[in-house]
């Protein structure tokens, strides 16, 4: 029920307008909708276009990056409903490339689904590289999204040096032991849909099961529509310091489609999220997904952080007496986010055509103004606790994401631990015997080590483990 109260849009409004100049977002559309498809409230700020200041509304194209592993997860929880698969099977049954053999128990299909193959993050294999290598031109070729040689291509790398991994270098544990986002896990994923779906392509699939019954018919995984389309975003990153726009939908995006490569409009996810509302059934009627799978991927099946899982391609979340269930997106120009809850009976929709912009908080604060609630949230107050002397000496040292990601742990002159992201300082709080928080200006980070044989060998922090340097060290083939 809509109980947005005029103070609290107003305190809402100004949050939106915070994180807009503080990140230099160029263009932001918000929508609240119940679970009957209503729209009950929607806003836009800035531009899809900031040099020709051209408005954002309901059908302006944006990216929503890994808000795609919803749709990924969906298509896979299709095939088990219609007997193609089981997502219990082993991956290596539909993917041969993908021998497993370094593992001493098969990975199987829902661990992928839920980040928990046992891989540490790997660099990014990226469409436009590997189709340079292959010779593809768009203009000759048609649009890499539903290219066949690219996929075959593309699945073969990836399976490659998931199975190059090690227990000693590369692994961060058995299936189903750890949470650690991998986009590699999706690729895989949507090359089974690619396979045994019954359509030419990922991208075909979701279009003919997903899109075309949803009526969502401003989104795909294309990559050439969106760039000529005049209401689709212009992608705003800043690259030394200095904020540029394109239209490369190409940009970082990885080489296999289900981790990522949908674009989408307010209007569609509406459609799309209504969906999950009302139980798998869309708004015009025609179901989508059973009951069942709607419930098993939007249950918790792994520990993903502090008090947050994950389910099948969507977050979880508790947030005061809702369960929130929700997915982030980000690129080169995409920042994203869809939530939806059950006990509210509505979603929420922001998505944002300039990078690195924390657009789920915008979403938290949509939520509760729908609810009646203070838009801004109280953080938690946390009672500290000191690391041990000995668990600090085996937490120092520097970790390092196959993404790129350096963080260092060390001992401050107080004997506490500090510390430093990309080279700064961070305000590190120990709250538990292994756990901390990161205090940020808007909001909190969690990082927890990771310990065997009673030595630190990662820590988890965000949604990755990164292995501690010299000692799990990730191997890209």
């Amino acid at each position: 029920m809509n109980r947005i109260r005029k103070e609290n849009e107003l305190l809402f409004t100004s949050i939106v307008e915070q994180i807009q100049q503080e990140y230099q977002a160029q263009g932001l559309g918000i929508m609240i909708v119940d679970k009957s498809g209503e729209i009950q409230y929607e806003t836009y700020f800035g531009y899809r276009d900031s040099d020709r200041k051209l408005p954002i509304d309901q059908d302006t194209i944006f990216g929503i990056a890994s808000c795609t592993k919803s749709f990924t997860c969906l298509a896979i929880m299709q095939m088990q409903q219609e007997g193609k698969l089981c997502v219990d099977d082993p991956v290596s049954n539909y993917i041969p490339e993908f021998t497993n053999k370094n593992q001493t128990e098969p990975v199987r299909i829902r661990h992928l689904m839920c980040h928990s193959g046992g891989f540490f993050p790997l660099p990014r294999i990226v469409v436009d590289q590997v189709a340079e290598e292959l010779g593809l031109d768009e203009a000759r070729d048609g649009d890499l999204a539903y290219h066949d040689g690219l996929a075959q291509e593309g699945v073969r790398r990836v399976a490659a040096r998931l199975d190059a991994q090690t227990m000693e270098h590369g692994l961060n544990g058995r299936p189903g032991e750890y949470f650690s986002y991998c986009n590699d896990g999706f690729g895989l994923l949507s090359d089974i849909i690619r396979r045994f779906g019954g359509e030419a392509s990922f991208a075909d699939y979701l279009n003919r099961h997903v899109l075309e019954p949803l009526q969502m018919t401003r989104s795909g995984c294309d990559f050439v529509k969106p760039s000529v389309d005049e209401n689709a975003a212009i992608l705003y990153e800043k690259r030394s310091g200095v904020m540029r726009g394109h239209r490369d939908y190409h940009d970082n995006a990885f080489v296999l489609n289900g981790g990522g490569a949908m674009k989408s409009t307010l209007d569609d996810l509406r459609k799309y999220l209504c969906m999950y509302l009302n139980g798998g059934v869309g708004l015009n009627g025609k179901r989508i997904l059973d009951e069942y799978s709607v419930r098993e991927m939007s249950k918790p099946h792994q520990r993903s952080g502090f008090q947050s899982y994950y389910g099948y391609g969507f977050s979880l979340k508790t947030m005061d007496d809702l369960n929130i269930v929700e997915h982030g997106g980000s690129l080169p120009g995409v920042s994203s986010n869809i939530a939806w809850s059950n006990e509210a009976g509505a979603a929420v929709i922001v998505l944002c055509n300039t990078s690195d912009v924390p657009v789920s908080l915008i979403s938290d604060a949509a939520m509760r103004m729908y609810c009646g609630r203070n838009p801004i949230s109280v953080r938690g107050m946390w009672q500290t606790e000191p690391w041990s002397v000995e668990t600090v000496r085996k937490a120092c040292g520097m970790y390092v994401s196959g993404e790129g990601t350096m963080v260092q742990l060390y001992q401050k002159e107080d004997g506490a631990i500090g510390m430093r992201l990309e080279g700064k300082d961070q305000n590190i709080l120990t709250v538990n015997p292994t756990d901390a928080i990161i205090r940020r200006k808007m909001t909190d980070g969690y990082l927890r080590l990771c310990m065997r044989g009673g030595e630190v060998f990662a820590i988890a922090y965000g949604s990755r483990m990164i292995p501690k340097a010299g000692v799990c060290e990730v191997t890209d083939c």
